[in-house]
């Protein structure tokens, strides 16, 4: 394209950016977007695309007024050098001429080198400085749009937990905390045995989960693409924050706003190292979670966490004849443990796995998604011209089943 169709190309694109975060408005709500199809998550997508559209089709329209104006440059050297012969009268009476100056090209068709096929010439020009990148006229550097992202680690343990949506501030379910059994055979006008029931509500509440970040108002309008990739990051912010915590977190003990983290469960059941291989600490735990007792366990491990170095502790246990156990080093090797899922995060504590049966005993309830608000109105933030940008989510993490998990220590 030429600089026209470009320069035309990018107004028009500019409008349908406008009519995007018009429509948006200032909480940047994509979901009310209707220039753009599909659901927020597609809407944010299209954006992206759209802006690394826009910042190719500015880059190449700089090249092209980066060659026009050469264009110019060269122009205005050949007029300013192209100066005729002049006859000049001095006060005393007598004439002379002014030499015509005449412009690199033209000295090269006039020498015999150019009219005398294969004939070397000496073109004869002033050459005062060398001109050269470090005196002459720098190249320039087109920055790529890729955004090398901070390193950090990947959210797994979310994807555990069964989700489901909620309309209450807290999640409330009966418990059983008596079960007793006394089925037996009976004979004619014999004693029945008698059972017992008894049921304890239990409730977990509903938390929210925040962060804020201070842009300015030049940073939002001079970046394409900065607000798609602010929500982005502050997105990371939050799952990575509920990531750890529903791990980690200490709702049980310590109470709200925490949530409740598997490992702060009061009745979690626990399988010590000892002299075991990690492999055999691991089914041992499982045995637990499977239970063999009324009461504790019975459910069905569905999956297996672990530290990056307590896993590489297992990935690379060999025989004694130095053959690795989970496969050869050439293959990936399963992420799995006697039939179980094994994910690797550093949320977890090292030298500690967790075992349990998050997919029938564990949940997270979504009160609602995540939210962002924008606002100048903080303290000196509106006199500075600096908006903040919040974002939040509000949620609570379920455990029906302590014993439906077990820590193993000393790895």
């Amino acid at each position: 394209m030429n600089l026209k169709e470009i320069t035309e190309k990018l107004a028009a694109k500019g409008r349908f950016l406008s009519q995007i975060y018009e429509e948006a408005g200032e909480d940047l709500d994509f979901s009310k977007v209707k220039c753009l199809e599909g659901d927020t998550t597609a809407k944010v997508e299209a954006l992206r695309a759209f802006d690394k559209e826009v910042t190719d089709l500015k880059g190449e329209r700089e090249k092209l007024l980066e060659l026009d104006a050469g264009r110019k440059r060269a122009m205005d050297l050949s007029r300013e050098m192209n100066v005729p012969v002049t006859t000049i009268t001095h006060p005393t009476g007598k004439e002379s001429l002014k030499v015509e100056q005449k412009t690199l090209g033209q000295l090269f068709i006039e020498s015999n080198a150019y009219q005398q096929k294969g004939v070397q010439s000496t073109v004869d020009i002033d050459l005062k400085t060398t001109m050269s990148r470090g005196a002459g006229w720098d190249p320039e550097v087109t920055r790529i749009p890729r955004i090398e992202l901070y390193p950090l680690r990947r959210l797994r343990v979310l994807d555990l937990f069964p989700q489901y949506p909620t309309g209450n501030d807290t999640i409330k379910y009966m418990k059983e905390s008596t079960f007793t059994n006394n089925a037996a055979e009976a004979a004619e006008a014999g004693a029945y045995g008698e059972a017992a029931l008894a049921l304890t509500e239990t409730s977990d509440e509903v938390e929210k989960v925040a962060v804020w970040l201070p842009i300015t108002d030049e940073q939002l309008e001079d970046v394409a693409g900065i607000s798609a990739y602010v929500n982005d990051r502050l997105t990371y912010m939050l799952q990575s924050r509920i990531d750890s915590q529903l791990l980690v977190g200490t709702g049980r003990s310590v109470g709200t706003p925490d949530l409740v983290g598997t490992l702060d469960l009061a009745s979690i059941q626990t399988q010590a190292l000892g002299a075991d291989p990690v492999p055999d600490a691991v089914f041992k735990a499982m045995t637990k979670i499977r239970g063999t007792t009324a009461g504790t366990g019975f459910a069905e491990p569905s999956a297996i966490i672990m530290h990056p170095n307590d896993w590489q502790v297992v990935r690379l246990l060999r025989t004694a004849d130095g053959i690795y156990i989970l496969g050869n080093p050439t293959e990936p090797g399963p992420e799995r443990l006697w039939g179980v899922s094994v994910v690797v995060t550093s949320a977890l504590t090292e030298n500690t796995g967790l075992v349990g049966d998050w997919a029938g005993y564990a949940a997270v309830f979504m009160k609602r998604g995540i939210t962002f608000k924008v606002t100048d109105s903080h303290a000196s933030l509106f006199i500075s011209g600096i908006q903040a940008i919040r974002a939040d989510v509000r949620l609570a993490a379920v455990h029906f089943r302590d014993s439906a998990f077990c820590t193993v220590t000393g790895i």
